[in-house]
């Protein structure tokens, strides 16, 4: 199958309602806002018409506001496949029957892996996490990964305290290049992001690595998952599964980030996250906000 030429406007987009999800027929595909709503709908819009012409059946598209909204879609039985980041999918598998079943390999490294880090402006004299004491720091949900646990450990980790009681005001941007287009603004004195979308931003010429200078990064993180909901039949699931880490034979695969392929990966893969969870005592009602 070829997608040449493919020319997506945001107008042209099925994105549904709720309402309007529990009334369509075929799968529904969940995307959370990571960024852009539209620029996520156009990135996943070639792996949607793949997956529509492989299993045959109408594949549309639902975003919603925050990440909660995706893992409420799913839970209501109105969205069948979903992109998740680490976190939101180990929430979803707890909300929602949720099952990871692959990972997009970056074009860039080779690896499912990728990391969070901290960004400061240009000019800040910042030079660790204990210099943010008392300063405006833009985190992205609360049920992201590299925007809201991995930096929320990282903050406990080296102040033992918890970002709300570290820094002086503490905010949720909404999505990635939200939170770096603050930090370019100087609206905060720092911002957490992952490095799929800082490297995506310096590419596109809307940050530089002088108004958006890394402080630092984490270590290798578990990639952000697509999923299925474990009760849709089998039949489908197979399909599904078969679709997304095959579909590089056939067109050059899309998603987050530059992506070569999709591999398999198992609930398993994801026990790092829950593991941190628990550690740091976060409750569903401080993630699902």
């Amino acid at each position: 199958m070829k997608l040449n030429n493919l020319k997506l406007t945001f107008a042209a987009v099925t994105i549904l309602g709720m309402q309007t999800i529990a009334e369509a027929k075929g799968l529904v595909m969940g995307l959370i806002p990571a960024e852009n709503n539209e620029e996520m709908i156009e990135k996943f819009e070639p792996m949607r018409q793949y997956l529509e012409a492989k299993t045959g059946e109408p594949v549309k598209v639902f975003t919603a506001t925050d990440y909660a909204g995706v893992i409420e879609g799913m839970k209501k039985g109105r969205v069948d496949v979903a992109w998740f980041g680490p976190l939101s999918y180990v929430l979803a598998e707890k909300e929602a029957n949720a099952e990871a079943f692959a990972v997009g390999v970056r074009a860039d490294t080779g690896l499912s892996t990728y990391r969070s880090l901290f960004v400061v402006p240009e000019g800040s004299t910042v030079q660790s996490i204990a210099d943010l004491k008392g300063k405006s720091v833009a985190f992205v949900d609360p049920a992201s990964t590299s925007g809201g646990l991995i930096p929320t450990y990282l903050v406990k980790q080296a102040t033992g305290q918890m970002p709300k009681e570290f820094f002086g005001e503490f905010t949720y941007a909404g999505s990635h290049d939200a939170a770096e287009m603050a930090v370019k603004n100087k609206s905060v004195d720092a911002a957490a992001d992952n490095d799929i979308t800082y490297e995506k931003m310096l590419a596109k010429g809307l940050i530089s690595k002088e108004s958006n200078r890394v402080l630092l990064y984490s270590d290798p993180l578990p990639g952000s998952p697509m999923v299925y909901r474990k009760d849709l039949p089998e039949a489908i699931k197979a399909n599904i599964r078969e679709a997304i880490l095959h579909a590089h034979n056939d067109i050059k695969v899309t998603g987050y980030g530059d992506l070569a392929k999709y591999d398999p990966v198992t609930p398993a893969d994801y026990q790092k996250i829950r593991d941190l969870v628990s550690e740091l005592g976060l409750l569903r009602e401080e993630m699902l906000k």
